[in-house]
């Protein structure tokens, strides 16, 4: 049997507002969420075996634990019978930093579930994909279809058509933020930006005017990461700067792939043990 082999995208939070809790004490959020060309592969194919065997490698493969997105899909999978016994050997090529915001571990639990749905390996209804989908990560779902969306309060998703067409320069200091941490330290609640029936529009100056609420409890824990930013936007041309998620990964925006790429070598030479890599949205 033969591999497939599948690209896991990464997500970005373009912005992140915390509106208050809902009743389980979770946050309810409202995000602007877009994907970039950077992405780890994933290699699968079907086995003749008694379990299924998931091989993590790579730059960022360490310390991943072994109740990872990909073993919790399997078994929830196995549990309801929908695999019907088929097991499945599965290499990921880690190039998305572990807890750098960018729902690495959520996208490779979606690209394969979206797999196994697309080559008739499992049979699900939409009520079952959203079900199991959240039971791995609330953002899962976002990356079934791996657009442009925005994520509203209540948990529906709308998507938009319409790509913003951006260059992406990530820098992740050699640390990562704790989504958990982080939430804790959210002190006030943001209102609501967006509206269902309203059209969205994209260009620069609304793009500007947003913000991600997680930045301020996340700098006030990590000082580095807003010396980070504040350095970032001070680079030339660059449209604006923003944390993705609960961090660690700040990111800058351009128009053009030249200005991205002489930025990168600024932050490079001043910040040379910190990882650094050009991506555009998709």
């Amino acid at each position: 049997m033969k591999f497939y082999k599948i690209r896991s995208y990464a997500k970005i939070n373009i912005s992140l507002g915390v509106l208050g809790r809902f009743y389980s004490k979770n946050h309810k959020i409202e995000s602007l969420i877009s994907f970039i060309s950077l992405h780890d592969d994933i290699f699968i194919k079907k086995i003749n075996s008694k379990s299924h065997k998931i091989v993590f490698v790579g730059k960022f493969s360490k310390q991943i634990s072994k109740n990872n997105t990909i073993y919790n899909l399997l078994k929830i999978l196995d549990k309801n019978k929908k695999l019907k016994n088929q097991k499945f050997l599965i290499k990921v090529n880690k190039k998305i930093p572990q807890r750098s915001g960018m729902g690495g571990g959520s996208m490779n639990a979606a690209h394969i579930l979206k797999h196994l749905l697309n080559k008739k390996k499992i049979k699900l209804n939409s009520k079952e994909i959203l079900e199991i989908s959240s039971k791995i990560g609330s953002d899962v779902i976002l990356g079934m279809k791996s657009k442009i969306s925005i994520l509203f309060g209540n948990g529906t998703i709308k998507q938009i058509k319409k790509n913003i067409n951006l260059f992406t320069l990530l820098v992740k200091p050699n640390f990562g933020c704790s989504t958990k941490i982080i939430y804790k330290g959210v002190k006030n609640f943001s209102n609501k930006i967006f509206k269902k029936n309203k059209k969205v529009d994209l260009k620069y100056k609304f793009l500007l005017n947003l913000k991600n609420d997680l930045e301020v409890p996340a700098f006030k824990k990590y000082p580095a990461l807003k010396e980070l930013k504040i350095f970032m936007e001070k680079l030339d041309n660059v449209l604006f700067v923003r944390m993705t998620g609960s961090g660690s990964t700040i990111i800058a925006y351009f128009n053009s792939k030249e200005t991205a790429l002489n930025a990168r070598k600024i932050l490079k030479k001043n910040y040379k043990k910190y990882w650094c890599i050009l991506s555009k949205t998709i």
